[in-house]
């Protein structure tokens, strides 16, 4: 299945402040998430944030909080549980879920929208854990219930299909 522009939903999962500097290559996650997000808005794919237990984690990092059309606050590890998917713009199937902790809220977020009947695609170099064994361990586990696992990159090009696209330019000056 080639991703669609028209279909997506960027979901991005607790980029929060005070979790961040605990993250393995915390750097590279919040980079590709932010590039991810830019992309999205480029292309009117709607960005969507969650924040878990923002009174003990704090917010999300500002610079990704700023690129979210709405933010679900939640308790709860797996969105779903929160009601994320009232949130999801309807007639959007596919979901591209990013974020921390890859293992732990990533995780049950993308599974309970699979099971939701979405079809869920994970940006493998824009999710993060503490252990990079315990994102390995999502990723696979994830890739075994049926979500797509694509890069970044892969994302951006099968969004915009064609190098005739109108914001093709603006997009590669992005990813490169």
């Amino acid at each position: 299945m080639l991703m669609d522009a028209n279909q997506a939903v960027l979901v991005i999962v607790d980029l929060q402040g005070r979790l961040m500097p605990a993250i393995h290559d915390a750097g590279t996650v919040l980079a590709q998430n932010l590039r991810l997000a830019r992309i999205a808005q480029l292309l009117e794919i709607p960005v969507l944030g969650t924040e878990q237990n923002r009174q003990g984690l704090g917010p999300n990092v500002e610079e990704i909080a700023a690129l979210c059309q709405q933010m679900l606050h939640k308790t709860h590890f797996g969105a779903c549980f929160d009601g994320l998917q009232a949130i999801l713009p309807p007639g959007r199937k596919q979901i591209v879920v990013t974020g921390c902790e890859a293992h732990v809220c990533m995780l049950q977020t993308a599974v309970g929208l699979l099971e939701l009947g979405y079809d869920v695609i994970i940006a493998i170099d824009a999710v993060g854990s503490r252990q990079a064994a315990s994102r390995d361990a999502a990723l696979q586990r994830l890739d075994r219930l049926g979500a797509q696992l694509l890069t970044v990159e892969m994302l951006a090009f099968e969004w915009l299909r064609d190098c005739k696209h109108p914001r093709f330019r603006e997009v590669l000056a992005l990813i490169k």
